[in-house]
Parts: C-alpha cells; sequence; structure tokens
C-alpha cells in the first residue's frame, strides 16, 4: 500500500466477537491512518460520534485465523483484541493489508522517531569553556554525552529486535498462541518505556 493510500480511513462492515453469550455482532468499523486507530461503532449512523472502543495499532499483531478464511485478529500492544469476521475471503485480506501497513507505518514512526546520538559528535558550544562556568550554565561533559549515545544505540539495537519479533510472531501458524502475544506486547512497552526514559534523562 502506498503513502498516499496510507492517509485515507477505511471503514466498513464487520463481525465482532463480544462473548459466548452473545456471540458475533455486526459494528462498523472505521480505520484511520491518520491517528494509526481502529474504531468501531454500533452502526454506520453513529460513525460521527464517540467510538465505542478503538485499538492504537502501533506494535499490533494483525493475524488471519485459522478457523475459517474470513476471520482474523488484531492484538494490540496493550493487550486489547478484536476478533473480527469479514464477509468474504478478499474482504478479509483488504483489511489485513491495510491494517498492516498502518500498523506498520506506526510502528516504524516510533523507532525511528529518537534517532541515536553519533558518538564523539559534540560541539565546541559543548565543552567546558569559562564562559559557560561563569555564567553558572551547566557543562556537559564527553564522558555524559558518549554514555547516552552508547544507551541510545543499544535501544535502538532493541527496537530492531522487537520489530523483528513482531513479524515473526505474525508470520508463524503460532500467531494466536496468548504467551507469544504477551512476549511481543511486553517487548514492545520494554522498549518504548525505555525510550521515553532515556528522553527524559537527556533533557
Amino acid at each position: 500500500m502506498s503513502v498516499q493510500q496510507n492517509r485515507y480511513p477505511y471503514e466498513g462492515l464487520l463481525y465482532k466477537y463480544t462473548n459466548a453469550m452473545k456471540g458475533w455482532q455486526y459494528r462498523w468499523f472505521i480505520l484511520n491512518p491518520e491517528t494509526g486507530e481502529l474504531h468501531y461503532f454500533l452502526s454506520e449512523s453513529e460513525k460521527n460520534q464517540k467510538p465505542r472502543c478503538s485499538i492504537y495499532l502501533a506494535g499490533a499483531v494483525i493475524a488471519p485465523s485459522d478457523e475459517d478464511s474470513n476471520t482474523f485478529i488484531v492484538n494490540s500492544a496493550t493487550g486489547d483484541m478484536f476478533k473480527l469476521r469479514a464477509t468474504d475471503a478478499r474482504a478479509r485480506q483488504e483489511w489485513v493489508d491495510k491494517l498492516r501497513a498502518v500498523t506498520e507505518m506506526y510502528t516504524r514512526a516510533i523507532a525511528s522517531s529518537h534517532p541515536p546520538l553519533r558518538p564523539r559528535e559534540h560541539s565546541a558550544s559543548l565543552r567546558p569553556s569559562s564562559s559557560s562556568s561563569s555564567s553558572g550554565n551547566p557543562v556537559v561533559k564527553l564522558e555524559v554525552l558518549d554514555a547516552f549515545a552508547n544507551c541510545r544505540e543499544q535501544l535502538n539495537k532493541a527496537e530492531k529486535q522487537s520489530l523483528s519479533l513482531a513479524q515473526s510472531i505474525e508470520m508463524s501458524s503460532l500467531n494466536l498462541d496468548p504467551d507469544l502475544l504477551v512476549l511481543k506486547a511486553t517487548a514492545y512497552a520494554t522498549v518504548y518505556t525505555l525510550n521515553q526514559c532515556l528522553n527524559i534523562l537527556y533533557q
């Protein structure tokens, strides 16, 4: 799917599995590439109101089900899950392709939003000087900057491994295994949290 196609919402009717008592029920779904979210409403007439529920797709796993050719699962990185069924196999493939495209776009965006500091790439203004000391500004040592750069480099490696793990789970025949889904969600959440912590420390 092209970047241009990713910009526009995709919507339609899908069956959503509620629980053993209520079973499958038709709901109106809207995939919003601008926010990276999948929303659902009780009916199309409610789509201009607040959605009944939403899933943020960054780090999610979109997996076709082995049950039949119409069912697929959306597992978010936070542990929320939608079990959905399209009208036919072709419709399922369209939804899966579009959901995966948006998921990949936002997952990569998070991974690349904090580029690593390159070691020793420090301007002269960051070096200790008489002017910075006398003005009361904190002196940034090269050792500290290098430590941050090394931490960022290790986190970048972890992000790549997390993405690789997500892709492996999605392509695996065990893509609906609860333990694997928890592992994938935990890996994503851990890397994301560590990135935020490092950003706070750096600031």
